[in-house]
């Protein structure tokens, strides 16, 4: 009784109305029993346009907007009914497919290997031992990215989360100047956020879309580096696993959603552990386990040789074949190795 009083209230603060009959629903506050205040619960929660709230859960979405479960559904159908999330056809999906970009890494062989270099609406991960190439990679990618797209860029802003310390503008910098661009310039497109804990890590993710719609910033790459550092040191023990992997999962799926929608890529860095049961072969494993590995769209198991050379092999590409790229590490940045 007190929850169903509870919910009469605040029922009572909110004006419901149905859309009206051929008005084009385009805003949140477009919608049936969304009103300025409860679009500002929903801004602040993460949930900025219609098709946030067509593909949320009403128990959540009336928990954030604290409206009745009632009020959320009818917003939810509303918003669904305005959008297109219906079937289509594999025509019309590869249709789409060629609206997709690709960052180039620097090498032809690296590139080669992922179909043309890093892909927008997918995620790729990179995990490897220390000093495998990962974070230079990325490192290489941040600046590739803003180059125009006849040079194998995008011609965008790129979001770095930097959950190790391992950012380094000089570094950037570096790269910048190898290329003959303006070092300054390419800083100024890079933004960089030092994540302190794993939720902390899921909310700068969140905060992403507020960049791209609020701000205006053409964000073309999102770098996470590590991926699994945070969860890993704040979940330790089979306990907390179940928890640390739902976490997990939620945030993938979270990058996965920005890559869709905003035609973005998202490269992820992961680390790695020795499985002691392998005897035979490599022990190395990814950390993040079937969760992970079922998410990323592109995987790459990277690994030292010699000199300045790197090995990166494919692993589980949904339409690639499994294969290896040798490519270098340099002070010039990612290349071939001769």
């Amino acid at each position: 009784m007190a929850k169903k009083k509870k919910d009469e209230e605040i029922e009572a603060d909110v004006e419901i109305t149905d859309a009206p009959a051929g008005k084009k629903i385009e805003k949140l506050e477009d919608l049936p029993g969304i009103g300025a205040k409860t679009v500002e619960k929903l801004v602040e929660a993460g949930i900025n346009d219609v098709m946030s709230v067509a593909v949320a859960n009403p128990g959540n979405l009336a928990d954030i907007a604290e409206i009745t479960k009632q009020t959320a559904m009818k917003a939810i159908a509303a918003a669904r009914a305005a959008l297109d999330m219906g079937f289509k056809t594999g025509e019309e999906v590869f249709r789409i497919r060629q609206n997709t970009g690709r960052i180039t890494t620097g090498s032809a062989e690296l590139n080669k290997l992922l179909g043309g270099g890093v892909e927008t609406c997918a995620l790729t991960e990179g995990f490897g031992e220390f000093g495998s190439g990962k974070s230079q990679l990325g490192f290489q990618l941040a600046v590739n990215a803003q180059l125009p797209v006849e040079q194998g860029g995008l011609n965008g802003h790129v979001v770095f989360i930097d959950t190790e310390g391992t950012f380094r503008p000089e570094r950037i910098k570096q790269l910048a100047e190898a290329k003959g661009l303006n070092a300054d310039d390419i800083l100024k497109n890079i933004h960089v956020a030092r994540a302190y804990s794993s939720d902390h890590q899921m909310l700068l993710a969140e905060k992403v879309s507020e960049l791209i719609q609020k701000e205006g910033l053409p964000i073309k790459l999102i770098i996470i580096d590590s991926l699994t550092s945070l969860f890993r040191s704040e979940y330790s023990g089979r306990g907390t696993l179940a928890d640390r992997q739902q976490k997990l999962n939620k945030h993938l799926h979270l990058l996965q959603q920005l890559s869709d929608k905003f035609n973005l890529a998202v490269y992820i860095t992961n680390q790695v552990m020795a499985n002691p049961a392998i005897f035979f072969g490599n022990p190395t494993q990814a950390i993040g386990g079937h969760i992970v590995g079922h998410a990323a769209t592109y995987r790459m198991y990277l690994r030292k040789s010699k000199a300045s050379k790197r090995i990166a092999r494919l692993i589980d590409s949904p339409h690639l074949p499994e294969g290896e790229a040798v490519f270098t590490v340099g002070t010039d940045g990612i290349g071939d190795a001769e």
